[in-house]
């Protein structure tokens, strides 16, 4: 089953300094139909102008991964942790027991596209941790390229999470073919730009697609910049 969202389907919002669409219910935006798919909680493809940013603000007990896709991040905690995240640098937060931390568009020039991932945790009140890791085009060219994973064993190349999720980003060229293996697990892909032919279907940029197939194959009908969340039908969560 192959369920496709297009682009004029996620909510989008302009507040001038932020231009955002939600995926999924989030501040302002609800809707019953639209709350979470697996412990995939919040999907938001924000856009942040020069110089702005999110003031400190507090989080608890959620796991939140963040990929740069143009320009510098920012970040900030009450622990400490500060970081500048470049264009496909990812950042992971377990937010635990509590933190308050700020985002900002490091440029005072250019505007800062990223995309912020909530998950629910598999383990309530830990204690909050921080870390990133930048990665190259190179590092995902034309491949499936793990960046989150739960396996503390692969922790030289992955962001570890405390939840059962695999995520994998790609830089692909046209008429690269990928394909992925899920089993009996679910799928949430995202074409950040470009565009890739699924089972016949054109997804282009912005359109995302929910799985829940023994294994996916697409190919890139232009060069294409894409996510992809590999998630449990069932999952733990001590909410």
């Amino acid at each position: 089953m192959q369920k496709i969202i297009q682009e004029n389907k996620h909510f989008k919002q302009d507040h001038g300094w932020l231009n955002t669409y939600h995926h999924f219910s989030f501040g302002e935006y609800y809707n019953p139909e639209k709350m979470q798919y697996g412990s995939l909680r919040v999907f938001n493809d924000d856009i942040v102008q020069p110089g702005t940013g999110f003031d400190f603000h507090p989080h608890k007990n959620m796991e939140i991964v963040t990929y740069v896709i143009d320009g510098e991040l920012e970040h900030k905690d009450n622990f400490g942790n500060q970081g500048i995240i470049k264009s496909g640098g990812i950042q992971q937060m377990s937010a635990g027991t509590g933190v308050v931390h700020s985002e900002f568009n490091h440029s005072k020039e250019k505007p800062l596209r990223l995309l912020q991932l909530w998950f629910l945790t598999k383990k309530k009140n830990l204690s909050p941790s921080w870390q990133d890791k930048q990665y190259t085009k190179e590092d995902r060219h034309d491949k499936l390229l793990q960046v989150i994973s739960n396996d503390t064993s692969n922790n030289d190349s992955t962001l570890q999470i405390h939840q059962d999720v695999k995520i994998y980003i790609s830089s692909m060229t046209k008429d690269t073919k990928l394909e992925h293996k899920l089993g009996d697990r679910i799928a949430y892909l995202f074409v950040i730009k470009g565009e890739i032919d699924l089972n016949g279907n054109a997804l282009k940029t912005r359109d995302a697609v929910m799985i829940d197939d023994d294994s996916i194959s697409f190919t890139a009908k232009e060069n294409t910049e894409l996510i992809l969340l590999d998630l449990p039908t069932e999952f733990q969560s001590n909410q």
